[in-house]
């Protein structure tokens, strides 16, 4: 545990996760102007490889993240979501570092991740951390709304706070 935050490698069906990532929607749907913005594939426990919990001192649920497999060493970040009390507490960094330990200690390369116009507060976070601007792929080519990013995970970790 580091700065009161305790990464935890739950399920996909895990009823505290479910509820974060129920949340992280509800927030995507405002800031979208609809239900269902999701633009590729949405995740499932078919398809994410791992998915991790952040929890606070007192045991509470307060973000989360998971990983899909895209092939070729290439994994996808989805459902990355702290809840917005607990924004500025270090549960991002804390996830993002221990998904991208998850993913090296497989072999993968290199992680991508989409986002969106209305979310410059997680291209903010993204470009800290090191990803850099990449041309949309798969489901998300050619939509004008979506940002794509990658790290190359050979690169030293962005250091956590």
């Amino acid at each position: 545990m580091k700065n009161g935050i305790r990464i935890e490698e739950v399920a996909w069906q895990d009823p505290e996760a479910a509820a974060l990532r129920a949340q992280q929607r509800a927030e995507i749907a405002v800031r979208y102007g609809t239900p269902d913005s999701e633009p590729g594939t949405p995740p499932s426990a078919t398809d994410i490889a791992v998915f991790v919990v952040a929890r606070a001192d007192d045991g509470t649920a307060v973000g989360c993240g998971g990983l899909r497999d895209l092939g070729s060493g290439i994994g996808e970040l989805k459902r990355m979501y702290v809840a917005p009390a607990h924004r500025g507490a270090g549960a991002a960094p804390h996830i993002l570092n221990a998904l991208e330990e998850w993913a090296r200690e497989q072999g993968w390369t290199r992680l991508r991740l989409e986002t969106g116009l209305a979310q410059p507060d997680a291209v903010r976070f993204y470009t800290r951390s090191g990803y850099r601007r990449i041309p949309n792929f798969g489901s998300y080519e050619g939509l004008p709304t979506s940002l794509c990013y990658e790290r190359d995970l050979s690169c030293a970790p962005a250091e956590a706070p």
